[in-house]
Parts: C-alpha cells; sequence; structure tokens
C-alpha cells in the first residue's frame, strides 16, 4: 500500500519516534500496533518477514524495521524520513543528558540518582534476556549455542564478532535440506545509485578527517564504523565488547561513566545504541572540551546510522528471496541463540560492577572477580525494588526508572549512600 500523504507519514513515524522507550521489544510492538494494526500499512506477514530480515541485519533492529516500513511506503526518501524520526528524538535528548552529565556528573545527589537508575537497567537487561531466551532457545543445540556463547565471553574474552560470525557459520553448515522456495527475481538497478551513494556519504567524514590528520575524531569515527558492522543482537549484545575497547583498550571513558551511559540510553526513546553518541561526547569533552565533544557525537551518529539505512536500501529488495534461503534462516537462528548467551554476559558483567565497589578478573582469563567486602548493601536493596516493581507489579519503565531514581536520592539525603 502506497501513502501519498507526506504529512500523515511524518505524523505516525514521529509519534513513533517520540514514544519509542523500552528498548527493541517495546518498540517492535509499538510499530506493530501503529503500522499494521491501526493504520494497515503492512500486512502481518509483511511486518514479520521485514523484522526477520532486520535481525539478520547488524545494527538497531527497530530502527531498521522503520526504515524498511518508510521505504517500503515511499521509497528512498520515505525510509529516510521514517528512520531519521526514530532516531533524532532520541539524539536530542542524549546530547542534553550528556551535557549536563559533564557539568553535574560528579554532585553525590546526581550519583545517588543514577544508582537507582542502574538498579532498574540490571531488571531491564534481565527482562531483554528472558524475551529473547523463549523466542530463541528451541531444541538442546540452541542452548548449547547460547552456553558456548556465554563461556567464550564470560570466562575467556572472545571478540562478540567471533562468537557472532561462528554462530552464524554453525547454523548455515548445519541447516536442514529444504528445497528453495520459488521467489520472484529482485530488481536491483535502480537501487543500486542510492546505495553507492549512502556508502560515499559514510566513509567521506573518515577521509576528510585523514586528510587534515584529525586523529583522534578520526579514531572515534572508526572504532564506531567497526561497530555499525558488528551490532548484531541490538545494543545490549554489543555492549560489553565496546565497553572492552572504550574503557580499557582506548581509555576514553571509565567502567563508571559507561555504567551510566547504559543508565541514561534506558531513559530516551530511539534506539539504546544511541549509548555511543553519549560514549563519543564524553570522550570528545574529556579531550579537547564543548566543540570536540559535539564534533566527536555528531561523528558516531553519523557512522553508526548512515549504514543501517544503507543495509536496508541494499537488502530490502531482497526480502522476498532471503526469506526463502533456509541456510540464511538457520544462521539468522544460530546467531539468535548465541546472542541470549551474550546478554547473560552482559547481565552478570552489569549486575557485578553496580552492585560491588571493585571488580577484577581471574589472572590470564576475562572472568570477573569482585571483592566481596565491596558488596553495596543499597544498590542490592535497590535492585530488589526494581525487580518488585517491574516483574511483579508489571509497572512502566519510564515510571520505574524515574521511582528508582527518586529512591537513590532519597538515600542521599538521609545519608545512606
Amino acid at each position: 500500500m502506497m501513502v501519498h500523504n507526506w504529512s500523515e507519514l511524518t505524523r505516525v513515524f514521529g509519534r513513533i519516534g517520540l514514544m519509542s522507550f523500552g528498548g527493541p521489544a517495546a518498540q517492535i510492538a509499538l510499530m506493530h500496533d501503529a503500522l499494521v494494526r491501526r493504520e494497515k500499512w503492512l500486512t502481518e506477514d509483511q511486518y514479520l518477514r521485514a523484522l526477520s530480515l532486520c535481525m539478520l541485519l547488524p545494527g538497531p533492529e527497530a530502527m531498521q524495521l522503520a526504515t524498511y516500513a518508510g521505504w517500503r511506503l515511499r521509497g528512498i526518501t520515505g525510509g529516510l524520513l521514517a528512520g531519521a524520526l526514530f532516531v533524532i528524538p532520541g539524539a536530542m535528548i542524549i546530547l542534553g543528558l550528556a551535557l549536563a552529565y559533564v557539568r553535574f556528573g560528579d554532585v553525590p545527589l546526581v550519583q545517588a540518582a543514577f544508582l537507582g537508575i542502574k538498579a532498574a537497567v540490571i531488571i531491564v537487561v534481565l527482562q531483554a534476556l528472558m524475551r529473547l531466551g523463549q523466542k530463541a532457545l528451541h531444541g538442546s543445540a540452541a542452548w548449547a549455542l547460547a552456553g558456548l556463547a556465554f563461556v567464550a565471553l564470560f570466562v575467556f574474552g572472545i571478540p562478540f564478532p567471533i562468537v557472532v560470525v561462528m554462530a552464524g557459520l554453525y547454523g548455515a553448515a548445519t541447516a536442514s535440506p529444504m528445497p528453495d522456495a520459488p521467489v520472484a527475481a529482485p530488481v536491483q538497478a535502480r537501487i543500486l545509485g542510492p546505495v553507492a551513494g549512502l556508502a560515499a556519504l559514510w566513509a567521506a567524514p573518515l577521509a576528510l578527517l585523514w586528510l587534515t590528520g584529525r586523529d583522534f575524531l578520526l579514531e572515534i569515527g572508526l572504532f564506531f564504523s567497526k561497530l555499525a558492522v558488528v551490532t548484531f543482537g541490538g545494543a545490549y549484545a554489543v555492549l560489553a565488547y565496546m565497553t572492552q575497547d572504550v574503557v580499557q583498550e582506548h581509555g576514553w571513558i571509565t567502567t563508571g561513566q559507561m555504567i551510566d551511559a547504559l543508565g541514561l540510553a534506558e531513559t530516551t526513546p530511539g534506539p539504546l545504541i544511541l549509548v555511543t553518541e553519549f560514549v563519543a561526547l564524553l570522550a570528545g569533552y574529556a579531550q579537547g572540551g564543548l566543540g570536540l565533544a559535539l564534533a566527536a557525537g555528531a561523528l558516531t551518529l553519523w557512522v553508526t546510522f548512515v549504514p543501517c539505512f544503507l543495509w536496508i536500501f541494499a537488502a530490502g529488495p531482497y526480502l522476498d528471496h532471503i526469506a526463502a534461503r533456509p541456510r540464511l534462516s538457520a544462521a539468522l537462528s544460530a546467531i539468535t541463540a548465541a546472542v541470549v548467551g551474550v546478554i547473560l554476559n552482559l547481565s552478570i558483567w552489569f549486575a557485578l560492577h553496580v552492585l560491588f565497589g571493585d571488580v577484577g578478573a581471574v589472572p590470564h582469563l576475562a572472568l570477573p572477580m569482585p571483592d566481596l567486602a565491596t558488596l553495596n548493601l543499597w544498590a542490592v536493596l535497590l535492585t530488589a525494588a526494581a525487580a518488585y516493581l517491574m516483574l511483579r507489579l508489571r509497572v512502566d519503565l519510564l515510571v520505574t526508572l524515574a521511582l528508582m531514581a527518586a529512591a537513590g536520592c532519597a538515600l542521599a539525603l538521609a545519608g545512606a549512600v
């Protein structure tokens, strides 16, 4: 179905962008309600097949799903509009939060509020783990892939992209031999120009930075460009990999700032991968003040999200063809199973750094080893409260985050933290 009213398209996707809190599961449900149930712009089958494609691609699946819907409705321009409206509201809020953070982040009351938010984020990540596990872990092979992925990351620190690639290769190699369903050959000539143009736009800032010798910004751009290619499974899955590089290898921010970044990203609409913008803003501010922070943040948004449009415009015309290929479908299922193990690794890593003041590692391994004497009992209490609110009472995420931030502030004012 073709939508001819641009104002209507802007209204619907603008509302989706402003209301897309709660991570990809909530965002996918929101878009289903808007695009399938209310507007009837996509059929149920079209929506589910598009979602499967977006899960196979690197990058935030919800943002790419919005881009695909816009592309299907109004072509390249519609895809650009829908994807941009999904990202811009959250990006602007993240900018404001980051600037406030570098100015007020060390204030004890603000840190106490973050403690409450982090406690809630532990439960948010666990919820994501449970939801994905229910959908992905069917059969002993899927459970084994999840377990192996977890051990590879949690114990041995094997880089996330290697885990994803190996799972995908396993899935493709063990796919059941099934005849390919007949599908119409996709029309590709008309999409080559826009795809090539987007690829050139993606690379253009990096080439300019290289030519002008802006080493720090070039390093930021190259790192987050690489991240845009390997972010299978969304921001939760790639967070541990990103943290390993930005904290340990580059030293751009601290582990505490990384945890705060995720907590702030949880409070904003849009894809959770906007956490990359926050990280770049902090890194740029530390290196050269406000001007460099703004440049690093803008560059990171560019190299993170331009590829998302590129993947959709390149793969969208082939959706029916891809969906009919058993090996690609099996590779996707294997990657999804492995991502469960990746998110379990993230869940434990995140919880340990919130609940303990000092977390080391076993020599020669990545296995974390918390100092039991540094256990924060107030953090444990706040986490239990967040679990009760979200899992037992089913309180809305935004309400829970506000309540937990308020609880953290109350503890600070009482002198408890």
